[in-house]
């Protein structure tokens, strides 16, 4: 993708629908991180709730843990420390996703930069600025070409 936005002198210059083609994927790689992160951080919601269930527990009482679709009777001494390395396993791919977010989203805006892509909201959105933008079909805006183009 960077390839392709680079405008090497080497290449033939873009036209407007290529730009438009290259940013509306540039948005929608920052939509798909966005869900990403999003149902990650569910799932870590969703191992916090176990650990703290968990936790006060006897740690020789029986537990259930689904294993690759399969229901494995384990203990909860057993159970707990694989909860938390999961845990600890989806914090850590969700921090990679956001430093991944970072950089296509500082991409994006350099390439609105360098091809000039200025970005008009709707009127609802100029009178609720608090609105949701990203992500949401409601902010979406509408794509400006650059001029002379």
């Amino acid at each position: 993708m960077s390839s392709l936005a680079s405008g090497s002198s080497g290449e033939p210059p873009m036209n407007e629908q290529m730009i438009i083609g290259i940013y509306n994927n540039l948005r929608s790689e920052i939509n798909q991180l966005h869900a990403k992160i999003t149902e990650l951080e569910m799932e870590v919601s969703e191992h916090s709730l176990v650990i703290a269930a968990v936790e006060p527990l006897d740690p020789s009482r029986r537990c259930y843990r689904m294993i690759g679709g399969v229901l494995v009777e384990r203990t909860v001494r057993e159970v707990l420390p694989a909860v938390r390395r999961n845990k600890e396993g989806l914090e850590e791919v969700i921090s990679r996703l956001y430093e991944a977010l970072e950089r296509k989203k500082k991409e994006m805006s350099e390439f609105e930069v360098r091809h000039g892509i200025k970005i008009r909201r709707s009127e609802m959105d100029k009178k609720d600025p608090d609105a949701p933008k990203e992500g949401s079909s409601a902010g979406q805006g509408v794509l400006v070409g650059p001029a002379g183009v």
